[in-house]
C-alpha cells in the first residue's frame, strides 16, 4: 500500500503534495481578499449612510444565503464570460480565454469569507467603548490615528475567535475548486482515486491533510488568541 505513496512514477506522493501545496496556496491568498471585504462590509453596514448601510446589509445576507459551490461557478463561468466579451469588444478576433480556476477560486471563497468576516467585524467594532473613541478625539487625535491605536487592536481580539473558526471553514472549502478543474489536493485525490481503484486509501489520506491542517491552524490562532488577551483579566 505504502508504494501508492511513492515519488516518481511509481506513486502519487509527489502529485498528493503538489496538490496540497495548491491548496495552502489558494487558502492563504485568498485570506486577505476575504478580510479586505469583510472591512468594508463592516464599515458600510456601520456607515451613517443608508444607501452604504443597504449595500453592507445587502451583501452580507446574500452571500451567506449562497451555496459556497454555487458562488464558485457563477464566478467562474461569469468571470470567464466577461473575459470573452470584454476581449471579443478589443478585438474581434481574438481567441476565447479560459478565465484561471485559481482566480475564480480566491474571488468566490473570499466574497464567502468577507460576507462572514463582515459580520464577526460589525460585531466587535460594536463592542468596542465608544468613550474610548471620543477620548482620543478630546485629545486631537485623527480618524486614522484612533482607529490605528484604539481600536484595531482591540477589534483584532474581539474578532480573533470568529475569524480563527471561519479561516478552518475557508480551508476546508477550499476542496470545493476541484470541481472547476484546479489541480488541488482534492482534485489529485480523486484522480489518484481514478487510476488506482483505491477509493478508502486515498480519500482516508485526504481526510488526515485535511485535518492535520486544522489541527495546525488551531495551535495557531490559539497562540495569536493568547498574544491577543495578554494583560486582560478574565472574571472567575
Amino acid at each position: 500500500m505504502f508504494e501508492l505513496f511513492a515519488y516518481g512514477d511509481a506513486g502519487w506522493g509527489d502529485e498528493i503534495l503538489r496538490g496540497l501545496a495548491i491548496t495552502v496556496q489558494l487558502a492563504i491568498v485568498t485570506l486577505p481578499v476575504g478580510l479586505f471585504l469583510g472591512f468594508l462590509a463592516a464599515f458600510a453596514s456601520l456607515s451613517g449612510l443608508r444607501p452604504l448601510r443597504a449595500l453592507g446589509f445587502g451583501y452580507t445576507t446574500i452571500m451567506r444565503g449562497l451555496p459556497e459551490i454555487l458562488t464558485l461557478f457563477v464566478v467562474y463561468n461569469g468571470a470567464g464570460l466577461l473575459l470573452n466579451k470584454g476581449l471579443r469588444w478589443w478585438n474581434p478576433d481574438a481567441p476565447p480565454s479560459d478565465f484561471s480556476p485559481f482566480a475564480a477560486g480566491v474571488i468566490a471563497l473570499g466574497m464567502v469569507f468577507g460576507a462572514f468576516a463582515g459580520e464577526v467585524l460589525r460585531g466587535a467594532f460594536q463592542s468596542l467603548d465608544k468613550g474610548q473613541v471620543e477620548a482620543g478625539r478630546a485629545i486631537g487625535m485623527t480618524d486614522r490615528q484612533i482607529f490605528r491605536r484604539i481600536q484595531l487592536p482591540q477589534l483584532w481580539r474581539f474578532a480573533l475567535p470568529g475569524l480563527g473558526n471561519l479561516w478552518i471553514n475557508m480551508l476546508k472549502d477550499t476542496a470545493l475548486v476541484s470541481v472547476i478543474a484546479l489541480d488541488d489536493l482534492m482534485r489529485m485525490t480523486k484522480v489518484a482515486v481514478g487510476v488506482t481503484k483505491q477509493p478508502f486509501t486515498f480519500y482516508l489520506l485526504a481526510c488526515l491533510i485535511y485535518w492535520a491542517m486544522c489541527v495546525l491552524s488551531e495551535v495557531v490562532l490559539a497562540q495569536m488568541e493568547r498574544r491577543a488577551n495578554r494583560g486582560i483579566r478574565r472574571a472567575v
